[in-house]
């Protein structure tokens, strides 16, 4: 596995954080505990339009202890809004039902050199702070006989995306489904994204950005990787 371009001799049921850690620390360095996204016993039990209900019932009652008018008529409807976007829009990927549905083709044309989708927009949600990432990815994979619609790299990117996330996590998990999915060791990913998090609290640097990288198969290579940079310059 390679986090930020470095390669890491861990398994995933090694990626813990110490128990002498407080949740405070965790979140505020970004730690993650697991490459799979941590899912509750019977997170599926609810249907979407139960999970609206309950998000909005919840989030009535925040803006109620933060002091806001919820008769008036601007905030009124935000609960229900708010309860919309969680579950259809931002944190959709969460429902497995939403995964993207991909058909492979023969690569009959006998195209064998890296293919290369470059500045893939990404929105996703910091799981510590439930704030932004913005950024874009890059994918590229070599076919071992098979390829894939060019728009379904784009979808299985933001699928990922639109779940409560950390970014070394996201870059994993669209690197391993392609892999499994293209049928090839040989695919690589890298994000480059901007955390609202650093940059509208906490340090508030307004001027960085998060670059990680996953490289398998044949991107594991110097040669290949840089091949992989030319493309991105």
């Amino acid at each position: 596995m390679k986090l930020n371009g470095i390669s890491l001799n861990i398994q995933p049921e090694e990626m813990t954080v110490s128990e002498e850690l407080d949740p405070h620390e965790v979140g505020d360095q970004h730690l993650m505990t697991s490459i799979e996204t941590p899912m509750r016993e019977g997170a599926f039990d609810l249907s979407d339009e139960e999970k609206k209900k309950e998000i909005e019932k919840h989030f009535r009652s925040i803006m109620h202890v933060l002091g806001l008018d919820l008769t008036d008529d601007s905030l009124k409807g935000t609960p229900a809004r708010v309860a919309k976007m969680y579950v259809e829009e931002i944190f959709s990927g969460l429902n497995p039902e939403n995964e993207p549905k991909v058909a492979l083709f023969e690569n009959k044309y006998q195209y064998n050199e890296m293919l290369v989708e470059k500045n893939i927009t990404l929105y996703s949600n910091c799981e510590h702070h439930f704030v932004p990432i913005i950024g874009r990815a890059h994918i590229a994979y070599i076919s071992s006989g098979k390829v894939i619609g060019l728009s379904k790299l784009n979808r299985i990117a933001q699928y990922y995306a639109k779940r409560p996330q950390v970014q070394e996590r996201l870059t994993v998990q669209i690197g391993k489904h392609l892999q499994e999915i293209l049928e090839t060791e040989s695919v690589a990913v890298i994000i480059d994204a901007e955390h609202l998090c650093v940059s509208s609290r906490g340090i508030q640097d307004v001027n960085s950005s998060t670059v990680s990288a996953f490289y398998g198969g044949e991107f594991e290579k110097k040669s290949t990787k840089n091949e992989l940079f030319n493309y991105l310059k």
